[in-house]
């Protein structure tokens, strides 16, 4: 099996992906009365583990839904002690370069992975660690709020691989990394 980290996220016009208070409620700018999920029930169907940032997680954590993964999650953070009890059987924290954390996930046989949060992303594409990405754009521009790109050293190419349209509103790019 190919080992493949993968990006599926939205963000607004100017590329952010929580407004300047943290929130998420923009998402919720285009009616979805048919509760479209854009493809990402398919994603997930592809995926072993997701790894994401301990702000991410305590996010996904604030949310009133029962717990949204199947799959392992491994949480990046060098300051969170321990998993909350009740999220102990789906979580677990680790720490260090993110190519030792690749390397021990890859050795519990997970290889396709969601790279999920801002600051885990741009760490992944700092490292060049990232080989797809799928990017729902919404018609909104926050000005400001947690960005999806920072500053890089290199320039990290994709090619476009293909590109949706959702709701009449949301366009989706689907990008591949080029090596």
């Amino acid at each position: 099996m190919e080992k493949r980290n993968s990006v599926f996220i939205a963000c607004s016009l100017d590329g952010y992906i929580a407004d300047q208070n943290g929130g998420l409620d923009w998402l919720y700018s285009v009616p979805n009365p048919d509760r479209e999920d854009m493809g990402y029930s398919a994603f997930m169907e592809q995926i072993d583990a997701l790894v994401m940032g301990r702000n991410t997680f305590e996010k996904v954590c604030s949310f009133d839904c029962d717990w949204p993964y199947k799959q392992p999650v491994f949480v990046l953070s060098s300051t969170l002690g321990a998993i909350p009890e009740k999220y102990q059987n789906r979580a677990e924290v680790v720490n260090g370069s993110l190519r030792e954390i690749l390397e021990m996930i890859h050795h519990k046989g997970l290889k396709r992975l969601y790279i999920d949060g801002g600051k885990t992303i741009q760490g992944f594409l700092k490292e060049d660690l990232i080989e797809e990405m799928i990017i729902t754009v919404f018609p909104i521009v926050l000005g400001g709020g947690s960005p999806l790109f920072s500053e890089l050293h290199n320039n990290v190419d994709f090619k476009l691989k293909g590109s949706k349209v959702f709701l009449g509103q949301l366009v989706q790019n689907h990008y591949q990394r080029v090596r």
